[in-house]
């Protein structure tokens, strides 16, 4: 463990950046997922059909190869940014698909009389949504959405390896190639950054299920 014990101020920064990168692909991931979820529920054809396209493409995608073909396809065709903007955004492209599902699920556990009762008071599709449906639908779908989540913070990993720099996977390849740590002692550090991030999220998630419940 000298690899932790002896760097843990770059340990530190490693935990921040990574922190961050899935704090932004969290957030940014609920509200394009939520938003696909919409499209697929629409009754207007086109929107259904852009919603089960999107995902299917990125559901059967690689994250590793939405990654590279995000970072190093773009550049070429005028598209510039940082490898952590490259890397962000193609963590929520991917994860926004799998949100979308959850959300789409808890959508059909509403009681289709409550939609009925809507459109009856004359609410449009976009008001009995938002006002009706979802609210009752969100308090199904945290524990579906909270294990995207955790893998999704488990999946920012991979982002380190487009050269995002700074974060835990580019300090485990500094520590073993430029200062000659062991694999396994740096591989334990950069676990242990991950491991805090899922558990904390995991019991944040537990509040909030338990609340929402409580709300039922």
């Amino acid at each position: 463990m000298d690899a932790v014990t002896d760097n843990l101020d770059l340990w530190w920064g490693g935990f921040l950046r990574s922190l961050g990168i899935a704090a932004w692909a969290a957030v940014g991931s609920l509200l394009l997922g939520t938003l696909i979820a919409v499209f697929r529920v629409s009754p207007v054809p086109v929107l259904r059909s852009v919603g089960a396209t999107y995902v299917t493409l990125l559901r059967n995608t690689p994250l590793t190869v939405l990654l590279f073909a995000i970072a190093f396809g773009l550049p070429p065709v005028g598209v510039n940014a940082s490898f952590y903007v490259f890397g962000v955004v193609g963590l929520i492209l991917y994860t926004a698909a799998f949100v979308c599902e959850a959300v789409r699920s808890g959508i059909a556990t509403v009681p289709v009389g409550q939609a009925e009762a809507a459109r009856a008071i004359g609410l449009t599709f976009g008001q009995s949504l938002g006002l009706v449906i979802l609210p009752q639908a969100m308090r199904a779908v945290v524990p579906p959405v909270g294990n995207v989540l955790i893998a999704m913070i488990k999946n920012s990993a991979v982002v380190g390896a487009i050269g995002v720099g700074g974060d835990l996977f580019s300090v485990h390849n500094r520590l073993t190639s430029a200062l000659g740590y062991s694999q396994l002692s740096s591989a334990a550090g950069m676990a242990i950054g991950f491991l805090i991030m899922t558990l904390t999220a995991g019991a944040l998630l537990a509040v909030a299920e338990r609340r929402m419940a409580v709300a039922r």
